[in-house]
């Protein structure tokens, strides 16, 4: 369609700002942002509809404007409910560069727009989903009459006998169909989202199909806008937003449908993203909260303070709540390689590896992660607060101060469990090139304890980090212990001082088949009890002397000692 049909549309209330000659520029989809830099998500001929957020003074609309442009957008639109009308600024910007603007009137939801240029666009498409995407405004325009993206599916599903699922990038159930036995498989979810994430980092073809049990699923991304990976930063760009991307799954093999059929698919996600752009608009406040928080706390602000502005957070995370909550904080990182098969020292953490994105990133994937797997919805994150600040998020979680003071140590957030529904999807999304760690404070009862609390999640998320592997936490349970410290001991300390050690036991059970090394193992695990660790390997206390007895020979160790029983205790667990 044209820009010049746009203004034949009532309905939509829009009006011309500038651009009259422009009018026959052809537009090809529709996008909604309120980034300051949305140029990742612009693949050219987009209308751009924003709320003005990103405007934070005179000059930010020179810079946005000209992103815009570069990007080949065919025309913006801006709404007027924020600021009551368009700025000027962004009216001469417009001019300077020849780029359309429209005015979007305070009563007119952003949801109307896309859907009648996604109908537009998608008007020489086949009928069958066409007819459904004319139906959609009712359910995605704000009020009684909208159903959510729930209702959307259940449309796909009378219309074209069509099951689909949204699911996070976690998959964590987002929306389904509400017929009966409709429901995905257990554990289906995280499979196809783990699927998804590695299909877009391999980069192959949308949509991506999976064989699950006995049915076959295409998988659709949501606000996927075209992004070429034809740079290094094009590629990093790819690899964040695959951490926080929707899709849609699809209960069909998609191979073998026309283009017809998968453009209006794609239609269909594009309307799915106004919910996705509710929900960021939703986790404002909260966001805004913890922001101004973690600020005070970084700053060193008097605990007064800190605590009038925890006040102000707790009924909005904790509503109805008499008593003043407790806290917890929870600290994300993602990193990625800057080359390819460059795996990260996991004890070098910064080595040969940057924040991709830095704290946005982790501050999105943050925000999933914190939701409990078996929520489903857009927004069950409701007493979540996550601010960013470089490239770590920060998360502030309440807990209601009863169940907070029978144990703080084990309430609340827990750092094994926090990974468990989510580190499949999450490792195939990091690819071989990514991590994300974690780390966890206790629960704090006042203002006065949340330095202490950051700090300590903070040094727990560097011992998540010292850790192999791709998704990575740590508890604050952890560091009471002198275990978190040998993860940062150089790897030729290390070796030199295992070799030095268990080599000798090594190769005399090598060739005698002695079993030294673990008679060592359960002499130690058994506090040095020669009765114990006898009855243990199901040997005579003789036997099992003459095994301690040669360990000393070969090592020229004292096994009676606590130096001794340290040094193989340490060895055993760097080894």
């Amino acid at each position: 369609m044209r820009l010049r049909a746009l203004l034949d549309t009532d309905a939509l209330g829009l009006r011309l700002l500038g651009g009259t000659d422009e009018l026959d520029r052809t537009v090809r989809g529709v996008m909604t942002t309120d980034l300051r830099d949305p140029s990742r998500y612009l693949s050219g001929g987009e209308l751009v509809l924003t709320g003005l957020a990103w405007r934070r003074d005179t000059t930010d609309s020179e810079r946005f404007v000209r992103i815009l442009v570069r990007a080949g957008v065919a025309a913006l639109a801006a709404g007027e409910a924020e600021l009551g009308a368009v700025p000027d600024d962004l009216v001469l910007a417009c001019a300077r560069h020849r780029l359309p603007l429209f005015a979007v009137h305070e009563s007119v939801a952003f949801a109307t727009i896309t859907e009648h240029v996604v109908r537009q666009v998608s008007g020489e498409r086949a009928g069958d989903l066409a007819a459904v995407v004319d139906r959609h405004r009712r359910m995605m325009t704000a009020g009684p009459a909208g159903g959510g993206p729930d209702v959307v599916l259940d449309l796909l599903g009378t219309d074209l006998d069509l099951r689909a699922w949204v699911l996070s990038p976690t998959g964590r159930l987002i929306a389904g169909p509400k017929a009966a036995g409709a429901d995905l498989p257990a554990g289906a979810g995280a499979r196809l989202a783990a699927e998804h994430l590695a299909a877009v980092r391999t980069g192959r073809r949308v949509p991506h199909r999976i064989v699950l049990g006995n049915a076959t699923y295409s998988l659709f991304p949501v606000r996927s806008a075209g992004r070429s990976p034809q740079t290094a930063q094009a590629a990093r760009d790819m690899r964040e937003t695959a951490l926080s991307d929707w899709l849609l799954a699809v209960e069909a093999d998609a191979g073998d449908w026309p283009e017809e059929r998968l453009d209006l698919l794609r239609g269909v996600t594009q309307l799915i993203a106004v919910e996705r752009d509710r929900r960021d608009a939703a986790r404002t406040v909260r966001r805004r909260l913890a922001q101004e928080v973690l600020e005070l706390v970084q700053a060193g602000a008097a605990p007064a303070e800190i605590a009038a502005r925890l006040r102000v957070a707790a009924p909005v995370l904790l509503p109805g709540l008499g008593a003043a909550p407790h806290w917890q904080v929870v600290v994300a990182r993602v990193e990625w390689e800057d080359g390819p098969g460059k795996p990260a020292d996991p004890r070098a953490e910064g080595a040969g590896g940057h924040p991709a994105g830095g704290g946005p990133v982790a501050q999105s994937l943050l925000e999933e992660i914190l939701v409990d797997p078996l929520a489903t919805g857009p927004e069950p994150a409701d007493r979540i607060a996550v601010a960013h600040t470089g490239d770590e998020a920060v998360a502030l979680v309440p807990l209601p101060a009863v169940s907070a003071e029978h144990d703080g140590s084990e309430t609340g957030v827990l750092a094994d469990a926090l990974l468990a529904s989510v580190r499949e999807p999450l490792t195939a999304g990091l690819n071989d090139d990514g991590r994300v760690t974690l780390g966890v404070s206790a629960a704090v009862h006042s203002a006065e304890g949340l330095h202490g609390a950051l700090e300590e999640a903070r040094h727990a998320r560097r011992v998540a980090a010292a850790r192999p592997g791709r998704v990575c936490a740590a508890g604050h349970q952890e560091l009471a212990s002198h275990v978190l410290l040998l993860p940062f001991v150089p790897d030729d300390v290390r070796r030199a001082f295992t070799a030095r050690l268990l080599d000798p036991l090594r190769d005399y059970d090598r060739r005698h088949r002695a079993e030294l090394i673990p008679t060592l193992e359960a002499f130690l695990d058994c506090d040095g009890s020669w009765t114990r660790c006898a009855a243990r390997l199901h040997l005579h206390v003789n036997t099992l002397r003459y095994r301690v007895g040669r360990i000393e020979q070969l090592t020229g160790r004292d096994l009676s000692r606590l130096e001794d029983k340290l040094d193989f205790f340490l060895a055993l667990r760097m080894s």
